[in-house]
C-alpha cells in the first residue's frame, strides 16, 4: 500500500536542492574533499536562511561529563535530553571574510596536513583528519577525543592546515575558529577516505570501489513539507581512540535543531561493505510533524525508464537508479526512481520493515560512458533496522533537476506514531555502504526498466499509450523450461493495460514483461503501477512498482510516420 502527493513546483518552492561540484575521479586529497561536498552542502546553504545568533566565530562550550565522571553513551543520551528542555540556541556565526567569501577551488586548497592526523602515531587502523570552515560550511562543531572514557578537545590551529595558493595567512583567524567536520582513513590505503562528516548531519561512505556517491543524514525534519525543511546538526562529536588492531572505530555525535535534539553512537567498520551500526536516541522539543529516520540523499537525472532530460551525451547520469523495501511481510518491492516534471512525494506503508535502501543496481560502465566521475561504481546504501519498529511508511522525494550536480532523492523511515515534545524515541539499525546489499531478494529481481511509446510496430497508432519493459534475473528463472506458463500480473490505479506479454530473456537468463498504459483522456493525475512474475499462481519474481505521470493531451505525440 502507499500514498503519494505531487507538488506543483508554485506549491512548494523551498526544494532541498545540493549545489555539489563534479566528482573527481580519484578520492585522495583535494579530489576527496570535492567529491564529498558535492553533496553535503543543502545543510549548510539551506541554513543560511534561518535565524542566527550573534556569535561571530566562537564555537558553543565543549560539552563533556563533569568532573570524576567518564563520557559514555548513557551519559551523552541523559544529557541531550536535558538539553532539549532548554531554548534552542543557533550555533551558526559569521565567518571571517577571507574565507567566507572564497571561490570553490580555493576551498579546496584548505588541506589538513597529514603529520596532523589523528592516531598517525599509535598502533592504529585508522586516522582522522579536520575540514577547514570556508565557503558555505560556516557553522563550527566541537570535535574531541576520546581516550579510556576521557575527553579531550581538539582545539582549532591554522598550523594543522595547508592553505594552498589562496593567499589566507593562517595566522589572521580567530584562534577559537573550530572545524567543519572530519573524515577517516583506514590502513589499506592511508590516501583515501572511507568516511566523512561535514555540514548539518550529514556524512558519506565507500564500499571496496573506495567511490563517494549518495549521502546519509542524522535525521531529517519536515522534508517535503510546503515550507523549509529543517535541517538539524551534529554540534559535537567525540572519536573515541581505536583498540590496537581493531578494525572498529566509534564515533559519538550530539545532535541539536529547533525542534530536536538528539545522542548518536557509530560504529564504523571497512571492508568490501563498509558496515556502521547506529544507536540513535532522540529527544523532541516539540510535536514534528514528518520525522525522517535512517534518511538517505541521492541523485537521479537520467536513467534507462526516465529520459525527460536526454540532452547530455551520457546515456544514464544517476548515483542510484532505484528504491529496494524488504517489507515486514517478507515481500521485496523495487521502485525505479524517476526525475519528474514536479515534486514527488510517495509513501509505502510497512510494519517493522526488515530493510530499505537506495541501490545502484546498474554497475557496467557502459551503461553510463562516464570515466570522470564513475556513476557505475557508486555506492548502495542499505538500512537494516534493529528491533520492532512499528508502523509507518518508508517515503520517498523525488525533485525535479536539469543538472547533475543538485542531488534530488531522499527517502527514510517515518513512524505512523505521533512525535510529541518531552519523549525519547530510540532507533537502531545497519548501514550496509557498497556495490552489492547483504541481503537481497531469493527470487529474482528487476535489473532493467525501460520505457517508450506504446503501441505495435509497423500499425498506424490510433491512441496514445506509454510502453513499459522489465526485465527480471535470478532466483529460479534460470531452471524455468522455455515454454513454462510465466505471466506477468499487473495491476494499475488508472488507464487501460493491453499488449501483455512474459517471455524468455536468454541474454540475462531471465525473463522480460511487457505491457502498454493507456492514460484517462484529458488526465495527468500519477499512474500507480505494480507487476510481478508468476507461474502456477506462484510468485517467481520481486515486485515492481512505479508511478507514471500522463503527459497533457496536446504532448500526447502518437509517433506515425
Amino acid at each position: 500500500m502507499f500514498v503519494s502527493k505531487y507538488f506543483n513546483q508554485s506549491e512548494f518552492m523551498e526544494l532541498n536542492l545540493i549545489l555539489k561540484k563534479n566528482d573527481k575521479p580519484s578520492l585522495s586529497h583535494v579530489s576527496t574533499s570535492s567529491s564529498l561536498l558535492r553533496h553535503i552542502a543543502i545543510g549548510c546553504a539551506f541554513a543560511i536562511g534561518l535565524a542566527t545568533s550573534q556569535l561571530s566565530y566562537a564555537i558553543t562550550d565543549p560539552v563533556s561529563p563533569p568532573a570524576g565522571e567518564k563520557f559514555s553513551y548513557a551519559w551523552l543520551k541523559g544529557y541531550a535530553r536535558a538539553l532539549s528542555e532548554k531554548a534552542y540556541i543557533s550555533h551558526k556565526g559569521e565567518l571571517p571574510k577571507s574565507i567566507k567569501g572564497m571561490s570553490w577551488d580555493d576551498y579546496q586548497q584548505l588541506q589538513f596536513k597529514k603529520d596532523k592526523a589523528l592516531w598517525r602515531n599509535d598502533d592504529s587502523e585508522f586516522r582522522a583528519e579536520l575540514f577547514h570552515l570556508g565557503l558555505y560550511f560556516d557553522t563550527p562543531v566541537h570535535i574531541s577525543e576520546l581516550k579510556d572514557g576521557k575527553t579531550m578537545p581538539i582545539e582549532y590551529s591554522s598550523k594543522m592546515f595547508d592553505y594552498g595558493k589562496t593567499g589566507i595567512d593562517g595566522k589572521t583567524l580567530p584562534e577559537d575558529l573550530g572545524y567543519a567536520g572530519f573524515r577517516m582513513q583506514f590502513h589499506t590505503d592511508w590516501k583515501r577516505d572511507v568516511i566523512a562528516f561535514l555540514g548539518a548531519s550529514y556524512f558519506r561512505a565507500v564500499g571496496k570501489e573506495m567511490q563517494y556517491g549518495l549521502s546519509a543524514r542524522g535525521l531529517a525534519v519536515d522534508t517535503a513539507m510546503p515550507r523549509p525543511e529543517e535541517f538539524p546538526m551534529f554540534t559535537h562529536f567525540w572519536l573515541e581512540q581505536p583498540k590496537p588492531g581493531s578494525d572498529i572505530t566509534t564515533v559519538y555525535a550530539l545532535l541539536d535543531s529547533e525542534s530536536v535534539t538528539g545522542a548518536y553512537r557509530f560504529d564504523i567498520q571497512p571492508g568490501d561493505r563498509l558496515k556502521v551500526k547506529v544507536d540513535a536516541a532522540l529527544y523532541p522539543r516539540k510535536a514534528i510533524e514528518r520525522l525522517g529516520i535512517a534518511p538517505l540523499t541521492s541523485m537521479y537525472m537520467i536513467g534507462e525508464n526516465d529520459k525527460r532530460t536526454d540532452w547530455d551525451w551520457r546515456p544514464e547520469i544517476h548515483d542510484s537508479d532505484g528504491l529496494s523495501v524488504h517489507m515486514g511481510n517478507g515481500e521485496w518491492i523495487w521502485r525505479p526512481l524517476t526525475n519528474p516534471r514536479n515534486l514527488r512525494f510517495n509513501a509505502y506503508a510497512d510494519n517493522n520493515p526488515q530493510g530499505f535502501g537506495l541501490m545502484q543496481r546498474d554497475r557496467k560502465f557502459d551503461h553510463y560512458q562516464d570515466d570522470g566521475v564513475f556513476y557505475d561504481r557508486r555506492p548502495s546504501l542499505w538500512i537494516e533496522p534493529e528491533g520492532n519498529w512499528g508502523k509507518g511508511s518508508v517515503q520517498l522525494v523525488e525533485i525535479p533537476t536539469l543538472d547533475e550536480t543538485f542531488d534530488n532523492i531522499v527517502a527514510f523511515w517515518n513512524p505512523d506514531k505521533p512525535v510529541k515534545p518531552g519523549e525519547e524515541l530510540l532507533y537502531s539499525y545497519k548501514m550496509y555502504w557498497g556495490g552489492v546489499p547483504p541481503v537481497e531478494p531469493e527470487r529474482a529481481k528487476v535489473v532493467d526498466t525501460f520505457t517508450g511509446i506504446g503501441g505495435v510496430i509497423g500499425q498506424h497508432r490510433q491512441y496514445y499509450s506509454k510502453r513499459f519493459v522489465i526485465d527480471f534475473a535470478g532466483g529460479s528463472l534460470p531452471m524455468l523450461a522455455d515454454d513454462a506458463q510465466v505471466k506477468p500480473v499487473i495491476t494499475t490505479s488508472a488507464g487501460k493495460v493491453e499488449i501483455t506479454s512474459a517471455r524468455p530473456q536468454h541474454a540475462i537468463d531471465g525473463y522480460r514483461a511487457m505491457f502498454d498504459v493507456v492514460p484517462p483522456d484529458n488526465s495527468t493525475d500519477p499512474i500507480n503501477l505494480r507487476v510481478y512474475l508468476e507461474a502456477g499462481g506462484q510468485p517467481l519474481t520481486e515486485t515492481w512498482i512505479y508511478q507514471w505521470t500522463p503527459p497533457p493531451q496536446n504532448e500526447r505525440d502518437l509517433h506515425n510516420p
